[in-house]
């Protein structure tokens, strides 16, 4: 028996490890593809590339691990129900259970290692590649001059070359502004060539410009919008220096970073859901407090307004109606003079519009922290969600690769598709739902797990049983005998 479990865990990691790699392949290659703008054009460095994409690739872990264990216990047991290796264990006396022990202790510890992974591992790569991702989408892109092109990636220059050589540095029929002093468009600089070089500490460009002119408008003087006078000078060669220290990429402080609830382990994310709860509930009574300093003639018997509402309404021979013993200000208007009531009422509308803008803002500022809990909430869950994924994928993909008998990566391939993206879509939408308060953190963080378990249940029960899920003449015959009955009936 050793020897058939040392067999069969073979088979398994082998396959396990190939596609464990190419779920992070296919991840990293659709970032690669959201984010190509920002890495285009700016002449990353590749170490600075090398670690973004590693970091990356870390961070892809929790997808990419219940993905290949669906994926490796499908093919496994797919290929051993190919070869009828099953049919020969089977008929040695040794049930699916049993075969499907030994990989089901490799993934309780794959399960085990995702979860320590989850909690150490994964709040470190996530403040890693989040913080060399900012700092990459901020940083400026190369110096590249078009031709016939007004050129802005040099701050407070404006660059346009009629020609460049293919060969060299040189180019041809230049024109630079000049916005350093910032009042537009005053200083021209206007070549029929010039050659750009680098200084040896790649911290300036040094622009040589040959057989041209400078112009300057004389904004300073006192008629200048009359006489639009301008100062005109020829020069043979002159050298313009640019600060190329604005292209380097600026590192953004991981400390920015460390608060986001990615960046948090189990423990650190209980005592940032325990200090956000008691500033929302101190949120919440200052609020109260507000309240019931601004309406305390709220607090005003009703029976003294609906006698008082009375009174007026019996002066003017009116009928009482439930909206004027709503609107217990009526009696109060009244008792005011006339030719004042107008500034009272306009008064009265701009508090009240005032309270409700108030009103509005504080419940959008106590929407926003509520939801930042539940997010801090939700990311906690995540930290087991991992570890339960993979028993869950195990259950279901090898009592299925042992009824579909199909090796390979054909049908295995699209099967172990099918089922993650349902868990994947099961997860996002859970998520959301329960991060806008529609529903329960717990129950939207776990819906998922909770769709797939009965599912992994009745396959598993199926493939022990030998049961015939998938094969179409047990079908043909179960609709078979139900017709008859029914026929009977």
């Amino acid at each position: 028996m050793k020897k058939l479990n040392i067999y069969i865990i073979k088979q398994y990691i082998g396959t396990f490890i190939f596609t464990f790699f190419v779920a992070i392949f296919i991840l990293l290659m659709q970032f690669l593809w959201t984010y190509i703008d920002d890495f285009i054009g700016k002449g990353l460095e590749f170490a600075i590339m090398f670690k973004l994409l590693f970091y990356t690739s870390v961070t892809f872990v929790p997808m990419a691990l219940p993905l290949a264990i669906l994926l490796s216990s499908l093919m496994c047991f797919g290929n051993m129900g190919e070869y009828y290796e099953l049919v020969a264990m089977k008929a040695s006396g040794i049930s699916t259970w049993k075969v499907m022990r030994p990989l089901l202790y490799f993934s309780l510890t794959m399960s085990i290692l995702g979860f320590f992974f989850s909690n150490n591992v994964m709040p470190v790569a996530n403040l890693k590649m989040q913080s060399t991702l900012y700092d990459v989408s901020h940083k400026k892109m190369t110096l590249e001059i078009p031709e016939g092109v007004f050129y802005r990636g040099i701050d407070k220059y404006v660059i346009k070359v009629a020609k460049k050589s293919k060969d060299s540095n040189w180019m041809y029929d230049i024109m630079i502004y000049d916005h350093s002093d910032g009042k537009g468009n005053v200083n021209v600089t206007v070549a029929d060539s010039g050659y750009m070089a680098m200084t040896p500490s790649q911290r300036e460009m040094i622009f040589t410009l040959y057989d041209g002119y400078n112009y300057s408008e004389m904004i300073d003087d006192k008629d200048y919008r009359n006489n639009r006078p301008f100062q005109k000078m020829a020069f043979k060669r002159q050298l313009v220096t640019f600060d190329m220290s604005q292209f380097d990429m600026k590192h953004m402080s991981e400390e920015a970073f460390k608060t986001h609830q990615t960046m948090l382990n189990i423990s650190q994310l209980n005592v940032a859901i325990d200090s956000l709860g008691v500033i929302y509930g101190q949120r919440v009574q200052t609020n109260n407090n507000t309240l019931v300093n601004r309406f305390q003639y709220m607090s005003m018997d009703k029976s003294i307004l609906e006698s008082a509402d009375r009174k007026l309404a019996k002066r003017q021979g009116d009928a009482i109606s439930k909206d004027s013993i709503a609107a217990f200000n009526w009696p109060l208007l009244n008792c005011i003079p006339e030719k004042e009531r107008q500034a009272v009422a306009s008064l009265a509308l701009s508090s009240a519009t005032n309270i409700k803008e108030s009103m509005i803002m504080t419940h959008n500022d106590m929407k926003r922290q509520r939801i930042n809990i539940r997010k801090h909430e939700q990311v906690l869950h995540q930290k087991f969600t991992l570890s339960v994924a993979c028993i869950l994928f195990f259950f279901i993909g090898a009592p299925l690769g042992a009824i579909i008998r199909k090796g390979g990566l054909g049908m295995p391939v699209v099967v172990s598709v099918v089922f993650f993206v349902i868990y994947y879509v099961i997860t996002i939408i859970g998520e959301r739902v329960a991060v806008n308060g529609d529903m329960s953190v717990f129950l939207g963080a776990w819906i998922s797990s909770i769709v797939l378990f009965p599912i992994g249940i009745f396959l598993t029960f199926k493939a022990t049983t030998d049961a015939a899920l998938l094969d179409a003449e047990s079908w043909k015959k179960f609709f078979a005998k139900r017709n008859k009955k029914t026929a009977q009936i």
